[in-house]
């Protein structure tokens, strides 16, 4: 087996064909020695536009944004959520039970992030800790690096307002 680190991005992965390994442009290989433990922590890619983030997709990737808070009682909202399975929010259900990773928010994003993504999110003092959410909503204001969290109804957004300078990390893109 061998460790890649690849000369345009700060990744690292393993290959265990030789052929892969000549193929690939790289700045640093390592052969493994496969009885020892391996101890591989994934990598983010860091952007700071939705370009970049166009430009890079299927990767792990890291950025901060903004976030708001949407109610399904919002002006506009139907209630039901505009991604498979188009979930229906109107009783306050702002959870999503993912095969992976269990009951997680549910988050509206750009359009170039696909539905059924997984959003690891933290930084947001409305909640304790990181938590995830999973892209199941568009909304014609959510552009960019910005993404709007479900809640119950819109009255509880009020108090939450925009939030800045919140990280997130695609862990799952699309479903």
């Amino acid at each position: 087996m061998f460790l890649i680190a690849t000369s345009n991005t700060k990744d690292s992965f393993v290959v265990n064909n030789i052929n892969t390994v000549k193929a690939l442009e790289s700045s640093r290989i390592e052969q493994i020695d496969t009885k020892k433990p391996i101890n591989l922590v994934p990598t983010f890619t860091r952007v700071t536009s939705i370009q970049e983030l166009n430009a890079i997709q299927n990767k792990k990737i890291e950025f901060t944004g903004t976030l708001t808070g949407y109610g399904p009682d919002c002006v506009g909202c139907s209630g039901i959520v505009g991604c498979p399975p188009y979930q229906n929010v109107k009783n306050g259900n702002i959870y999503y039970e993912d095969s992976t990773y269990g009951k997680i928010r549910i988050v509206a994003a750009d359009k170039s992030i696909p539905c059924g993504s997984i959003i690891k999110i933290s930084n947001y003092p409305h909640i304790d800790g990181d938590f995830y959410g999973i892209v199941l909503d568009r909304g014609s204001a959510i552009n960019g690096l910005t993404m709007d969290l479900l809640y119950e109804s819109e009255q509880n957004t009020i108090k939450i307002g925009r939030t800045y300078n919140i990280n997130f990390k695609i862990e799952r893109w699309g479903f």
